[in-house]
Order: structure tokens, then C-alpha cells, then sequence
């Protein structure tokens, strides 16, 4: 199945969301009702979207490539990129179609911007893109394009990246930036990171509610926030780089906080614009 991208749609919202602990939604865990909170934030998207998206362009932190890469596969496989955990996790099933015209648009929109991409057939959807998903639209019938990161992890890139892409908004195109505003692997249970992680989220919350301007220039050089290298170590900061390519797309529209939770003793949150 593919899809007619058109300038007829209602403009759709950019959303950076959380998208948990490789396939912790469908699973037991201790406590049980440790992601019953996000699940429940997620399965909530739809309310807040004007209508139903013709497509969802998913910007995931589980694909890096040397340059943007882009899914074009009309029946993507999944990667099922998560170790340990039960057998019955690398069983789920998301049979979303792709949308090769998607795709082809959006190589298109960032090629005319100067910024290099390339197309993949090959490529199926990593977990950061079907686990959210599978929460969010469980009847898996809207057609999705995965976007890679760039190896680099440069802000100033991904946030180029998003503003290229904007027009998709108004041709029914749901972006959504899938990472965690939180992301050290050494902090999650531990009570030492939980004021850091607070701290980190208090001024990404300001960041994303500053005019564009402002916002741009302050995510383009996170790394100095207040927590920022105790939240996501440079050099791994893979999870937050999606939130570069929603603010980009988000154009001027104001942003703010959706979800804001505490789990593994760390602060999680989720942001809207439009």
C-alpha cells in the first residue's frame, strides 16, 4: 500500500515520545505496573491528533547511518534490536505497510535543502518504531516511513533535518521523534540520577515552550544544559536526537509537555508542538 501525500490535510502536530524498555509493554515486569503509565499516555495520541494521518514519518534513536537514511519498502520487515528478554517478544507482530511515495518525498524535501539521504528497501522497522506503535495504532493500518539518524548525532544536522521536512504537516504526515528525554543506561533505577534527570527535564520543558528562535539555538548546544551529559552521555546521546528533528519540523509553533512521569527513579517526558 502506498499513499497520496496532498496539500488538502489539516496541519498534523509533531510529537517526541517515549518509547520505553526494549518490548516493556508486552511483558511482565516488577513492579507489574512499572510502563502502565506511558502505555497509557500512548495509547492516548489519537485524542490529541485533528484527524487521521494519511501517513506517520517515525524518527527512531535505534537507526544510525552515515547519512539520512529513509525506509522504502511497501511491507517493511521488524528488527526485533532488543536482547534478554521473553521469547514470546520476538513474536510480535506490527504488519504496517510502508509508503514508498512517502518516502520518495521525503529524500526529495531533504535533498532540495542540500542535505544528504539515501533510500533503503531493505530496511525494516527497529523497535523504537513498532513497540510505540503497536501501543499507539494497534490496528496497524496507517502506512509508516522510518527516518535513520545521522552517525554524527550533530544537533544543528537533525534539527535542518526536521525544518526540511515541515511541509509533510500539512499533507496529513504525522512526524513523530520516538527516543527518551532521558537516557543513561548507568541512572535508571539508581535515586543519584533522579534530581539530575528532573533538573534536565525542567529545562528541556522550557526549551521546547521558547519561540523558535530561542529554542533552536538552545538544542543546538544541549550538551551545556543544566544534567545534560549526566542524562545522555556525549557520544550516546542517540536517544534525544529525535527531539532535533521534531523541533525542526515543528516550524513556529510552540511546544509543551504532554507526559511527564518517573520510572526507574529517572523523569521521562513527551512533547507536542501544534
Amino acid at each position: 500500500m502506498s499513499v497520496h501525500v496532498s496539500n488538502e490535510s489539516v496541519s498534523q502536530p509533531v510529537l517526541f515520545i517515549p518509547h520505553g524498555a526494549g518490548p516493556c509493554f508486552f511483558m511482565d515486569w516488577q513492579p507489574a505496573d512499572m510502563w502502565d503509565g506511558m502505555a497509557t499516555f500512548l495509547a492516548s495520541i489519537t485524542t490529541r491528533l485533528p484527524e487521521r494521518p494519511k501517513a506517520i514519518l517515525m524518527i527512531s534513536a535505534h537507526w544510525q547511518t552515515p547519512k539520512f537514511g529513509i525506509t522504502a519498502s511497501v511491507k517493511p520487515d521488524l528488527i526485533y534490536d532488543y536482547y534478554g528478554f521473553p521469547e514470546h517478544t520476538y513474536h510480535l507482530t506490527y504488519p504496517a505497510s510502508g509508503a514508498p511515495v512517502l518516502s520518495e518525498r521525503v529524500s526529495k524535501l531533504l535533498t532540495e535543502a542540500g542535505i544528504q539521504n539515501k533510500q533503503d528497501a531493505s530496511r525494516g522497522f527497529d523497535h523504537g518504531v513498532f513497540i510505540p506503535l503497536k501501543v499507539m495504532l494497534p490496528e496497524a493500518d496507517i502506512p509508516v516511513v522510518q527516518m535513520s539518524l545521522c552517525n554524527d548525532l550533530d544537533p544543528k544536522a537533525h534539527l535542518a533535518a526536521g525544518q526540511a521536512l515541515h511541509a509533510l504537516r500539512q499533507e496529513g504526515v504525522l512526524i513523530i521523534g520516538s527516543g527518551m528525554s532521558f537516557h543513561n543506561m548507568r541512572g535508571y533505577g539508581d535515586a543519584n540520577f533522579t534530581a539530575p534527570s528532573e533538573g534536565f527535564d525542567e529545562w528541556l520543558t522550557n526549551t521546547v515552550a521558547a519561540d523558535a528562535e530561542m529554542r533552536l539555538a538552545a538544542l543546538a548546544n544541549w550538551s551545556k544544559a543544566p544534567y545534560a551529559m549526566a542524562s545522555h552521555p556525549l557520544g550516546a546521546e542517540e536517544h534525544l536526537l529525535p527531539l532535533m528533528v521534531a523541533v525542526g519540523a515543528a516550524g513556529n509553533d510552540k511546544g509543551h509537555k504532554i507526559y511527564s512521569e518517573q520510572v526507574l527513579k529517572t523523569q521521562l517526558s513527551a512533547f507536542q508542538f501544534g
